[in-house]
């Protein structure tokens, strides 16, 4: 039976002097607790290799504040400081962890019943070891709950291994596996809008929809992740995670209702129908030196320091093999060194069946085109449906048609609402014990089958990667992959 469901009164953060923790976890945090949001007797523990006390940790979280979070966002600073406290920690010997029990301490709850909620960031190698010194210490009770950053395995097997591992300590309804895009509030709101209006239900299939496009696009290379990256690839780091759960999102049935388990069964049905890709399917990339944003950059293996078959672009024609998709492609692409920072969702509609339009003497100067709503998540959060409108005027040419969009751009639609952190959402469900917008254990398991197996097709057939441009939307073959269907690619 789970265990009752009680908001934690500590958060222990891992790997708290990172730059996750500096860009991203103390900042949401922080914006949180000026918003309210934070239970009143929330301690925060962070831990991490380095040494220092709890003076230190704050200040090295007030100039990460001070860098990373706008000052009207920070509320008082003074009282969200207060809150941290910090032990250093090897994560690799036991006798470590007792010492970060009692800095965590025991509830201080008045029934001394509070949760403790962990986020934990580390190695795969580390996973193992840090679980083992939680259990040692104490620190895996029933009202612990475990939130785990990615990158969770390399493979199927690895996955297993680590999800095996934290299953010793923590019971499924205790793990909280991270997806930041699922923090994101358009990412939230593509669920909205496919549920909370009727208006697109009855047209969200293969009936009226020709094909589904998700592209996330990077303009950095590899920054300060270079070992991680070239191990993982955009496969790995993109499409096995973040594009994998957008496609599920947009694929997925209508759940029953709005929570964990109804919301998480429908998504891995859509990821157990994908279609196992052909070879033509498929396009890697690894970019080479060009300009972006006007200025010149070096090719990966430059910035790399060896030649390497890493894959730093993806473009995939997948398909859902279900009723409501069947015959439907979503053609999905991610890279680095790309013209844009973009990450958008484009559902392509049919065309009409006839247009009446030729018969009034436009032909083909009607530039009659199907509907396409597009879904953007960043760097602006906006959903836009174009449709088809008379062009004012008088003429004797017939009608003239042109697109127009209706458009709901976020900040303009909420006037007043703060544009948040993706993990101010998720850390603060981490805390409350809402798992409905995490990853639970079957769809890593489906993600990962789907990403090997394609990763299989490249052993077998020796596909590496081509070569494109810096500040190019990839290789020549990732057009052709799309453009051999009648399809562009959205830009």
């Amino acid at each position: 039976m789970a265990a009752p469901v009680i908001s934690a009164d500590r958060l222990l953060l891992f790997g708290a002097t990172g730059d996750l923790a500096r860009r991203m976890l103390l900042p949401s945090l922080c914006a949180l607790d000026a918003d309210g949001l934070l239970p009143e007797n929330l301690r925060i523990i962070g831990t991490a290799r380095s040494e220092m006390d709890d003076g230190e940790f704050r200040n090295m979280a007030r100039e990460a504040l001070e860098k990373f979070l706008p000052a009207e966002r920070r509320g008082s600073m003074a009282h969200f400081l207060n809150r941290l406290h910090y032990q250093g920690l090897d994560a690799t010997t036991l006798e470590g962890y007792k010492a970060l029990a009692e800095k965590v301490g025991p509830s201080n709850s008045e029934d001394g019943d509070g949760g403790l909620a962990i986020f934990l960031s580390t190695a795969p190698s580390l996973f193992g070891p840090t679980i083992a010194g939680l259990e040692h210490a104490g620190l895996t009770g029933e009202h612990v709950r475990i939130g785990l950053e990615k990158p969770l395995g390399t493979d199927l097997e690895s996955s297993c291994a680590i999800n095996d591992a934290v299953a010793e300590a923590f019971s499924e309804d205790r793990i909280f596996r991270i997806d930041h895009y699922l923090g994101k509030e358009t990412v939230q709101n593509l669920l909205a809008l496919r549920f909370a209006n009727i208006l697109f239900e009855p047209i969200w299939n293969s009936n009226y929809i020709d094909h589904v496009q998700i592209t996330v696009g990077e303009t950095v290379g590899l920054e300060s992740r270079v070992a991680y990256y070239d191990d993982s690839g955009a496969m790995r780091d993109m499409v096995q995670n973040h594009m994998l759960q957008l496609l599920a999102l947009v694929a997925m049935e209508p759940p029953t209702s709005f929570d964990a388990t109804a919301v998480r069964d429908e998504k891995v049905k859509a990821l157990r129908a994908l279609r196992a890709v052909a070879p033509g399917e498929v396009v890697t990339g690894q970019y080479r030196a060009g300009a972006v944003d006007g200025e010149a950059v070096p090719g990966y293996d430059d910035e790399l320091g060896k030649d390497s078959d890493t894959e730093t672009f993806v473009a995939i024609k997948a398909h859902v093999d279900n009723w409501r998709w069947k015959g439907v492609p979503f053609y999905m692409r991610t890279g680095k060194r790309l013209p844009e920072r973009v990450t958008e969702i484009v559902v392509k509609f049919r065309c009409v069946p006839h247009s009446i339009f030729e018969s009034a003497g436009a032909g083909s100067s009607a530039g009659l085109q199907p509907n396409s709503l597009v879904i953007g998540i960043q760097p602006e959060e906006n959903i836009t449906l174009s449709l088809m409108a008379k062009v004012p005027g008088l003429g004797v040419d017939g009608v003239r048609l042109r697109e127009v969009p209706l458009e709901i751009t976020m900040p303009d639609a909420f006037v007043g609402q703060h544009r948040r952190i993706a993990y101010e959402r998720l850390l603060l469900d981490l805390i409350n014990a809402d798992q409905t917008l995490f990853v639970r254990r079957d769809e890593v398991e489906a993600q990962w089958q789907w990403i090997d197996a394609i990763r299989r097709v490249w052993e077998a057939n020796d596909i590496k990667p081509k070569t494109y441009s810096a500040g190019t939307w990839g290789p020549s073959a990732a057009i052709a992959l799309a453009e051999r269907d009648g399809v562009t690619w959205y830009e």
